[in-house]
């Protein structure tokens, strides 16, 4: 990310990336809790409705390692993965949020900014790993906004959202049930402005489908094969795969259109 001609503030800027960020390490872990971290990481993008048990069949009989089923456990707790429900936990419930209904079910998407959405996703680093939030519209597959952390603190999706509203808004915003996303200071954002709130229900992964797709893709097509060193190189390298995202690949979702032309119905530029 370091540019010769440019500071670190205007690099940030650029990028909408919180200038913290820029300095902040990967969490950390032992080397082995890494390896396995990342191969759970693949293993679950692969195939989410992975709990701890056959998890750590996978490591034991696919991969050669003799774990247990509670360092598996862990560690998917810690990546922020639902060990019995088939739905991942980056972001687990508070019970004393309120909850919201699901408002999508049968609800005819047709055009951009009628439904947005937001996840986040474990992100693996070859010292350590971070977490990364997108929101995303629904209709067009476009990626509105994304932000990186070392923790799963709520700040960072906080954030996510009010660069996303920016551009736009939407008539719902859709998001899991996780105490990031049913904080007060969130939902508050989103009730201020009008915005219809539709969380999924507990144990239902296809209630966000095209958000859990969108990271299939960028860790298949970029993070698992850059393995980004540093913070600054895995921001610059996701500032770098979200243009692409967004401006060059084609959907076949889409009629092989990219998300750009669907979301603005104009040929954009690429920034």
């Amino acid at each position: 990310m370091d540019h010769p001609s440019l500071s670190i503030r205007r690099q940030c800027e650029l990028i909408d990336l919180n200038r913290s960020t820029y300095y902040w390490q990967p969490a950390d872990e032992s080397s082995l809790n890494l390896q396995l971290m990342r191969l759970i990481d693949q293993e679950y993008t692969r195939a989410p409705f992975y709990g701890y048990r056959k998890m750590t069949a996978r490591l034991n009989n696919e991969h050669g390692f003799q774990v247990n089923h509670k360092r598996v456990t862990r560690l998917m707790h810690k990546m922020g993965l639902q060990a019995v429900y088939p739905r991942p936990r980056t972001s687990v419930p508070n019970k004393a949020h309120k909850k919201y209904p699901y408002l999508l079910r049968g609800l005819d998407i047709n055009r951009p900014n009628q439904v947005w959405c937001a996840d986040i996703t474990y992100v693996p680093m070859p010292r350590g790993f971070m977490y990364l939030v997108a929101v995303m519209d629904w209709f067009s597959r476009f990626v509105l906004a994304w932000q990186l952390s070392n923790s799963l603190d709520g700040a960072f999706c906080l954030t996510a959202l009010r660069l996303a509203l920016r551009h736009a808004q939407p008539e719902i915003f859709n998001t899991d049930q996780g105490v990031q996303f049913t904080a007060n200071d969130f939902t508050g954002e989103l009730e201020t402005t009008g915005i219809q709130i539709s969380m999924d229900g507990r144990g239902r992964v296809f209630d966000n489908i095209f958000i859990e797709r969108l990271w299939r893709s960028v860790k298949h097509e970029d993070i698992y094969v850059e393995e980004y060193d540093t913070v600054p190189a895995l921001a610059a390298g996701l500032e770098d795969y979200f243009q692409l995202y967004n401006y060059e690949r084609p959907h076949q979702s889409l009629g092989y259109q990219v998300p750009a032309d669907v979301h603005f119905a104009v040929n954009v530029p690429i920034l």
